[in-house]
């Protein structure tokens, strides 16, 4: 099996694997820790050295499983990249951009992953009672007292990319994007090319779609959150598979699987692209490794995106009450220092 090559992430100076691993489902409930440990080792061996989680995930587990996956000299492999803003209490998600709200996550996710420094620090989402300039304005300390090494913003839009790369170069932007979730692409990618920022798409493979299609819902478990996106509701689910049925043809025909095919295209889309598929298994590790081999011509291309043409796919991709790029402005920071 052939190492994965690096790219250089934006124009800052970070450089990661060309293909990312998101860490969130390794610290699920009932992953044994000695098997997801035995995955991360497996991946860096493999070249697949940046590593994505968040405070967010399992509340602060995935943080502290990573920190203790990295012990030793693991830790100077890997481009490590954590996320802060998120809360869930009482049944309500919020989110936070407040400085001392920064300072104060930044510092429990040092303690938790058991570094000095996060490579990556992402604002996992944009709080729109604060203006981004303030939230940029305390990352930018960070970065000074070398807490931090570079910037980066999830699902934020374009104009909010623009005044916070104002205040403090940003170094990547994660946003979910796949065959099935293009919305990025008429605004915001062309904004973070201009700007020489990195795209690091999350949920390549559709939320699980493109690796199974309708039958993905039958393996998730009673709380799995994608139980309430819409386009995993019956109606939506039936007419979606039809685009996973022409993907799977055209996979069969290159010789790939769907999830490989899928993981392609995306490689396809520039070499400012990372993406980040998740996975809890190594023999699947692999085969999405493998996508990075997978050559497409532009009639391919073409093709596979006639598939997903305006209407092919039903649903939104965001579940209601959450906050993708589209709610992600903030108050002008004129406005909201008066009202202080």
């Amino acid at each position: 099996m052939a190492k994965v090559g690096r790219m250089k992430l934006g124009s800052q100076g970070l450089e990661v694997s060309a293909q990312g691993l998101g860490c969130r489902d390794l610290s699920a409930p009932g992953k044994p820790e000695p098997d997801m440990v035995a995955l991360i080792r497996h991946a860096i061996q493999s070249g697949v050295t940046f590593l994505d989680t968040s405070d967010f995930y399992f509340r602060n587990a995935n943080e502290i499983f990573l920190g203790k996956a990295l012990k030793g000299d693991v830790r100077e492999k890997v481009e490590l990249a954590s996320k802060f803003g998120l809360t869930f209490a009482n049944g309500k998600l919020d989110i936070h951009g407040d400085p001392a709200y920064v300072r104060a996550a930044c510092e429990a996710s040092l303690k938790r992953l058991d570094v000095s420094c996060v490579d990556l620090y992402y604002q996992h989402r944009v709080d729109n009672r604060v203006p981004i300039e303030v939230t940029i304005g305390e990352l930018k300390k960070l970065v000074e007292e070398g807490k931090v090494k570079y910037i980066g913003l999830s699902e934020a839009s374009a104009s909010t990319i623009r005044r916070a790369h104002s205040v403090h170069p940003i170094t990547a932007v994660q946003l979910e994007w796949s065959l099935w979730a293009r919305d990025v692409e008429e605004d915001i990618v062309p904004t973070c090319r201009e700007l020489g920022i990195g795209i690091v798409a999350y949920s390549p493979l559709g939320r699980g779609f493109f690796t199974s299609g309708a039958k993905v819902v039958e393996s998730f478990s009673e709380n799995d959150f994608r139980k309430r996106l819409p386009r995993f509701q019956p109606g939506n689910l039936e007419h979606n598979n039809i685009v996973f049925e022409r993907v799977s043809e055209m996979a069969k025909r290159k010789g790939c699987s769907n999830s490989q095919l899928a993981l392609a295209w995306l490689h396809h889309q520039g070499n400012d692209v990372c993406p980040i598929p998740g996975t809890t298994k190594i023999e699947n590790f692999n085969q999405n490794i493998g996508a990075l081999s997978i050559k497409l011509t532009p009639q391919e291309l073409a093709e596979l995106e006639s598939f997903v043409a305006a209407d092919a796919i039903k649903g939104d991709r965001a579940a209601v009450g959450s906050a993708p790029w589209q709610h992600s402005d903030t108050p002008q920071l004129s406005s909201w220092l008066a009202a202080k």
